[in-house]
């Protein structure tokens, strides 16, 4: 039989949940990059930017820009236009931290 080399997991560095919404605006984020796929806003005093994120029921992402909404527990996940976005709405979800910057 053929034996398939085990996945090296990728474990969390931790798992929190958050109040997630979506937002579509184009732009530069509070890192310097453009607003795109798989950006994520966060409050930098929970998910240092830069974090490299697993949201549930939105997949991987970068932790890469701040919002004036974004206090403490809550999120929001890049989705590519306002009709997407407004499907979204808000909900919580499971945020896993899989990695940190250094």
């Amino acid at each position: 039989g053929f034996i398939e080399a085990p996945q090296e997991e990728v474990k969390p560095v931790k798992t929190i949940l958050c109040e997630a919404t979506a937002y579509c605006e184009h732009g530069t984020t509070a890192t310097g990059t453009q607003a795109g796929p798989g950006s994520i806003a966060v409050d930098p005093r929970i998910i240092p930017l830069g974090s490299h994120l697993y949201v549930e029921g939105y997949g991987e992402g970068w932790a890469v820009d701040t919002g004036g909404a974004i206090k403490g527990y809550k999120i929001d996940v890049w989705l590519s236009d306002r009709e997407t976005c407004l499907n979204w709405g808000r909900k919580n979800v499971e945020v896993q931290v899989l990695e940190v910057p250094e």
